[in-house]
């Protein structure tokens, strides 16, 4: 391999588990498009005598160094060896905490693996994905009135993910297909109002997905899954179900994140006073 093709090292050193760190890290390097990056993950450094042979290896391959070090002492510690060792290092926390603490007035406590501790908001988060499971694809509508939050919409218009990525949240999620010519679960019309979101989808962008998943699952398309038509009248029987219920907000998904599609539900839920400190759910 050339050397210009040669993949670049990151050596991402965290005395948490380095997700946080790892995903900070690849949202940078979107801005960087035709390199080759290969990322290495050192979790779980506690310890100033871990970090040499991680940083006499980072000297020796030429790799960036990362770190998310919340103890002050491991932070100078991979500072003074990086120098040493002529390594150039990015120090995530290092800055924040800093400004934190002259912020809040206190000093950090710089005690690592708090973001994975099991607290109430961890088992609250656990629930609400063995929640979201079981009310899936409107497998129990009898769930319905004990779900935060719920989404309708045809098939494939990301109700799952999107579901999924919310139960992470911490809350419970059902969510309830909309099939042409057949009626909701009336259990849907006997609840919280505010806590329904629609989800739409452009026609064609919905055909190339139907048309993905077929070719995923290797299935002959003898259905109207992906026919047009049939997608076009779908759409329409979505539309009129929406223009009944016009407290739903309506959320267009198409060619959108689930990500950018979760924080619209939240804000709207916050804005209805229904939202709740979400935390974050990833490790340091």
């Amino acid at each position: 391999m050339s050397p210009a093709l040669r993949p670049r090292p990151i050596f991402i050193v965290s005395d948490g588990t380095g997700d946080t760190a790892e995903k900070v890290v690849r949202a940078g390097l979107l801005q960087f498009r035709g390199y080759l990056v290969h990322l290495q993950l050192f979790p779980t450094i506690t310890e100033a005598d871990e970090l040499i042979g991680i940083i006499r290896r980072a000297a020796d391959e030429n790799a960036l160094l990362v770190t998310t070090l919340v103890r002050t002492e491991m932070r100078a510690a991979a500072h003074e060896l990086a120098r040493e060792h002529n390594v150039q290092l990015v120090d995530l926390l290092g800055n924040l905490l800093g400004t934190l603490g002259h912020f809040l007035g206190v000093q950090p406590e710089g005690i690592p693996g708090r973001m994975h501790q099991t607290d109430a908001d961890y088992f609250r988060r656990v629930e609400a994905v063995e929640f979201t499971v079981k009310a899936d694809d409107g497998k129990e509508p009898r769930l319905l009135r004990q779900a935060d939050i719920i989404l309708v919409g045809v098939s494939r218009t990301s109700k799952t993910p999107l579901s999924v990525f919310l139960a992470h949240k911490g809350f419970r999620v059902s969510n309830v297909p909309i099939v042409l010519e057949q009626d909701p679960p009336h259990e849907l019309y006997n609840l919280d109002q505010r806590r329904i979101f629609g989800l739409m989808i452009d026609p064609e962008s919905l055909r190339d997905i139907r048309n993905k998943r077929l070719e995923t699952m290797r299935v002959a398309s003898r259905t109207n899954y992906d026919d047009m038509g049939y997608i076009l009248a779908e759409l329409d029987w979505c539309e009129d179900i929406f223009r009944q219920h016009p407290e739903w907000p309506v959320i267009d998904v198409t060619r959108r994140a689930v990500e950018e599609t979760a924080a619209i539900i939240l804000r709207i839920m916050g804005e209805r006073g229904l939202g709740r400190d979400v935390g974050e759910v990833g490790q340091l």
